[in-house]
């Protein structure tokens, strides 16, 4: 399916271009200095308990036995730049800024029948999106702040003695992988890492909404690939062209576009929505030959939400191999559709996304047990949808009996998953692997409460509360 091309509206231009110009953080880095040896340790704590138990349920045998031996972040701290602020239309407080370190650092890596691995230099790069707020009129001013990276940062490790360990470029992208996929689950966009400044923060306040969806739409390629050539026997035996196809990928969101055969100029024309939290964010394509034998990399490249929609009609973009150059494009398009609360937005028979779905569960209340036993968390259950928070423990600075999880599950709806008439959200309260008790929250309840958001505490049978909001948000195009 495609999407009609048309220019952005001034609304959508003025939103993209909101900028009042990046501004120097000295002052910041000043600070992270005169912190960094106190930050070191917060990181270096967070990476043996976090990244650790990753290793053993992400990577092969006998990767999996990796474990540190030693953490030293060293002494170089890292630095911001290019500081961005502006106001949300929700009244948060935005600040994007660049992220950089040169990391010289001390860490030893062991495990069974390994050599043991040193890393002493860690490179990363980004840009990272702080929102603070809800704004309050009390000290300390701002409820939350929460973090995230706007894409997913580049990170480079350095290895001491790479000459005496086998395959340390199997061993480099394998530790890579398991760093990019917890920094993707806790603080890449949609996923933010919230830090409360107020103990009374509230949760339905502060969560921020995604902007909208966003439909990309591949239109078509030029100069894929190579020609073949097809004369002579071996030639007829073969394909005379590359048979391509594009994997675009948004966030942590990947789609894929049908393969068009023999074809180094392929006209695909094929549509993909996806839930938009920043105009930053970027989309990347990247082109492939579909092989038999195995596919073949054609060329990759990048381009921000921002700058698709600003090009109003298309936007074509040129591809890379191997951080080289090549004569490949793609054409692609970019169409935005707002979020409204307007039950009528979900009623549209076209294709696609028509509205989101959004869970909030903000806490539990009153569980009962022994604290040190409980291990409480909520399912969150609608269709074929099917979600858990993170399971608390006793711990200390927390209440188990009465634990907080501020976390947001978001649901795509389409023409083909409607909210009319629909089944209920179903909330479960679990201890470990036991339920504890539900509760089922109709949508026709929700569709029917103001702003089509429905926030309630949910009493169980056994006495227990689960605080929890379910927002429904239907789209309209923003041209």
């Amino acid at each position: 399916m495609s999407s009609a091309a048309a220019a952005p509206s001034g609304a959508i231009v003025a939103a993209l271009t909101a900028s009042g110009g990046t501004e120097s953080a000295g002052f910041l880095n000043d600070i992270i200095a005169n912190l960094w040896p106190n930050i070191s340790i917060v990181g270096r704590d967070m990476t043996k308990s976090i990244v650790e138990p990753m290793f053993a349920s992400m990577l092969p045998s006998p990767l999996n036995s990796l474990h540190f031996a030693k953490i030293d972040l060293g002494k170089v701290p890292i630095r911001f730049g290019n500081i961005d602020t502006h106001k949300m239309a929700s009244g948060a407080i935005k600040m994007d800024l660049d992220i950089d370190w040169d990391g010289q650092c001390d860490i030893e890596l062991d495990g069974k029948m390994i050599p043991k691995i040193g890393i002493e230099n860690i490179i990363l790069h980004g840009r990272m999106s702080m929102l603070l707020g809800p704004v309050i009129n009390q000290i300390p001013l701002v409820g939350a702040a929460q973090v995230a990276f706007i894409n997913p940062p580049t990170i480079k490790l350095k290895y001491t003695d790479v000459a005496a360990v086998a395959n340390i470029g199997f061993i480099d992208r394998a530790i890579n992988n398991v760093i990019q996929s917890i920094l993707a689950g806790m603080m890449v966009l949609p996923n933010r890492f919230m830090v409360k400044l107020d103990a009374k923060n509230d949760w339905f306040s502060t969560f921020q909404f995604p902007l909208g969806v966003i439909k990309v739409t591949v239109e078509a390629g030029s100069n894929l690939g190579a020609a073949k050539d097809s004369k002579g026997f071996l030639g007829k035996l073969t394909h005379d062209e590359v048979d391509c196809y594009v994997d675009v990928t948004l966030g942590a969101e990947k789609w894929r576009t049908k393969t068009i055969n023999n074809n180094r100029h392929p006209e695909w024309n094929e549509t993909h929505d996806y839930l938009l939290s920043d105009h930053d964010q970027v989309v990347t394509v990247e082109v492939v030959d579909d092989d038999p034998a195995g596919d073949d990399p054609i060329g990759k490249a990048t381009v921000t939400i921002k700058d698709l929609l600003l090009s109003g009609a298309s936007h074509e973009v040129s591809l890379t191999l191997d951080e080289k150059p090549t004569d490949s494009k793609v054409r692609l398009k970019g169409h935005f559709m707002a979020l409204v609360a307007d039950p009528t937005s979900l009623s549209s028979q076209e294709e696609g996304t028509h509205g989101v779905l959004s869970v909030l569960i903000a806490s539990a209340f009153h569980i009962s047990g022994n604290r040190e036993e409980l291990k409480p968390s909520v399912k969150v259950v609608w269709g074929e949808s099917n979600f858990r928070t993170g399971i608390k423990s006793d711990a200390p600075g927390s209440d188990v009996q009465n634990p907080s999880f501020d976390v947001a599950y978001n649901i795509p709806l389409s023409s083909k998953v409607t909210v009319q008439g629909a089944a209920p959200v179903s909330l479960i309260l679990m201890d470990g692997e036991k339920e504890r008790g539900s509760v089922e929250i109709p949508l026709d309840k929700v569709l029917a409460a103001p702003g089509m958001a429905l926030a309630e505490d949910h009493k169980l049978a056994d006495g227990s509360i689960i605080r929890a909001a379910v927002v429904i948000r239907g789209t309209k195009s923003a041209h």
